[in-house]
């Protein structure tokens, strides 16, 4: 076997401990790559300024972005899909402040760009590893030493750049075959812990003309942190512009991995737009909105359950993410029995409370939750259900939400004022977002379908007529003190104004550099 052969067989065994780092799944469904990678040589010489207007009208007069993530979990591409959509909001909303539209080139730079296997194949692996938890704790906490981010840095650096380097150059509009930085993305954004530090030297490179991978960088660079309670070591790098985080853990964390105060913003975790702040009008000022009435919509259950079909009932909300993940099938059993006995003293036959399951993608869960395979307690009205696009909606109509601890998950259910019971957790960076919750008082987490459908049953008698509000308003009241509505479109102003800076100064050398000619 020749040296180089033996050097990737040892790359595919020890890089698999990469996946390890990658958040987990929202409820987003993990779609494929967007296009397969351009072949180019590399750029090498010396670099001049990226020429700005492009050749058509579409993309005449458009900054661009490109969004860096992996589909390991849903969460990753729901963070770049929400900032893409607060692009869209700011630039129709507040045109004075945002006169050019935002273009996003969102961009799965492992699957696409990776050389070979493990690289390449990080989301399936991601799937597998995240069903045996042990394996995930060991290759994370492992990754998280010394020697895991030495080999993080050292392999990928090898065998990655010149890959990697080609996704960075390409033509953010998708002009196949346009791959040699000659018009490229004007800023970069990360919204995954495995895109800092490779893609910082390239752009070094890219800035330089290949002269350093280290120094020169001048395309802005932002990290955008889509964990929450906790996260690997690798989100943090000290040489990005802005490093965007959700939480006063995860600040401080990255100041102890070197980012600077002045790097650090905290606004919460960029979500989905249905999770934006609730009623707001966006064809409003910000200051014209009444933010009062609009956080108090999320009580206005009656209406939301109606509309989607529901009884109104106590409802309590059964989630398995994207891909159907949690052990979903026995809690939701565990807790039909459990509701059919609260409700065993009433003497109608109508439904006493309400129980919706969302499985995801996990079909097989969702057959057998279903008649015939399972026959409910005429007292428990349930609803199961596969993969839904309007997960907002029925956490606004619900009372209580089972879930698996995900960041983007809880950060939704706080803003719906939606009292969590966090059934599972990835160890890494997801064990973190358990005390979040528990400290910030919305939520507990039960490690069993026996203990979940004994919080349910408890939180549920606490709040009955003669305790009206004891125990879920309160929590209500915590969520909606957490809750951070605006947080996506506050990282959009600042990301908008970072990209603007920079196009004026492409614009700027451009016309010195025509100047120049001319002369």
């Amino acid at each position: 076997m020749t040296p180089s052969k033996t050097m990737k067989t040892t790359f595919s065994t020890t890089l698999l401990w990469l996946l390890s780092v990658s958040s987990s799944s929202a409820f987003q469904p993990s779609p494929s790559a967007i296009r397969r990678p351009l072949t180019a040589s590399r750029h090498l010489s010396p670099p001049t300024p990226t020429r700005l207007w492009a050749t058509n009208n579409e993309e005449e007069d458009c900054a661009t972005i490109q969004i860096l993530m992996s589909d390991t979990g849903g969460g990753h591409r729901a963070s770049a899909n929400a900032l893409r959509d607060a692009f869209a909001v700011l630039h129709e909303t507040e045109p004075s402040l945002y006169p050019l539209p935002i273009h996003c080139d969102i961009v799965d730079i492992y699957t696409d760009y990776g050389p070979f296997w493990p690289v390449n194949a990080y989301v399936p692996l991601y799937k597998f590893m995240a069903e045996y938890s042990f394996l995930w704790k060991w290759f994370y906490e492992f990754g998280a030493t010394p020697l895991g981010l030495w080999m993080n840095d050292f392999l990928l650096e090898v065998f990655c750049f010149e890959p990697f380097e080609r996704c960075l150059a390409r033509d953010p509009f998708g002009e196949e075959g346009r791959s040699d930085g000659k018009r490229r993305a004007d800023m970069v954004v990360s919204v995954h812990p495995l895109c800092q530090d490779l893609p910082l030297k390239i752009l070094a490179s890219l800035d330089t003309g290949g002269v350093s991978r280290r120094e020169g960088r001048t395309t802005p660079f932002a990290t955008v942190v889509t964990d929450l309670g906790g996260a690997h070591p690798t989100w943090f790098n000290k040489g990005v512009d802005k490093c965007f985080v959700p939480s006063a853990v995860l600040k401080n964390a990255a100041l102890d991995r070197g980012v600077q105060e002045h790097q650090i913003v905290q606004y919460g975790l960029p979500i989905r737009r249905g999770f934006w702040r609730f009623g707001a009008d966006y064809s409003k000022a910000p200051d014209a909105q009444n933010e009062q009435q609009e956080m108090e919509g999320v009580h206005h259950k009656p209406t939301i359950r109606e509309q989607l079909g529901l009884l109104d009932l106590p409802t309590v909300l059964i989630v398995g993410g994207g891909d159907g993940m949690g052990g979903i099938v026995n809690q939701a059993t565990a807790i039909g029995q459990k509701l059919q006995s609260l409700a065993a003293s009433s003497s109608s036959n109508e439904p006493k409370y309400q129980m919706v399951v969302v499985c995801g993608n996990n079909k097989a869960a969702q057959s057998s939750l279903s008649p015939p395979q399972t026959v409910w307690g005429a007292n428990v009205a349930v609803n199961v259900m596969g993969f839904v696009n309007n997960m907002d909606e029925y956490m606004r109509a619900s009372d209580i939400l089972v879930t698996k601890a995900g960041p983007g998950t809880i950060a939704e259910a706080s803003i719906c004022g939606l009292p969590c019971i966090l059934s599972s957790f990835l160890p890494g960076q997801e064990e973190g977002n358990v005390p979040y919750v528990e400290e910030n008082g919305f939520g507990c987490y039960r490690g069993t379908p026996e203990g979940i459908a004994e919080t349910v049953e408890e939180w549920l008698a606490a709040s009955s007529v003669t305790t009206e509000g004891t125990v879920l308003e309160t929590m209500r009241e915590c969520a909606l003190s957490a809750a951070r509505p605006d947080a996506t479109l506050d990282i959009a102003r600042d990301l908008a104004d970072m990209v603007y800076k920079r196009r004026e100064q492409l614009n700027k050398s451009v016309r010195k550099q025509e100047v120049a000619t001319a002369a």
